[in-house]
């Protein structure tokens, strides 16, 4: 599994950016963009999200 954007929710706001515990997450174009080979899947993302925007890819 890993975290997945949805890049028409998301808003850029970089709460993410900010949570993740190995630092997965950039901001590219306004939008948050997760290195998949780095994410160690462990949600934090999905649970601080204020719009919703990241989900775990089955």
């Amino acid at each position: 599994m890993a975290a997945k954007i949805n890049p028409e929710t998301c808003t850029g706001c970089a709460t993410c950016v900010d949570i993740c515990p190995v630092e997965a997450i950039a901001i590219d174009n306004d939008k948050a963009v997760i290195d998949a080979d780095a994410c160690v899947d462990c949600g934090t993302c999905v649970d601080e999200c204020p719009v919703e925007a990241i989900s775990m890819d089955d």
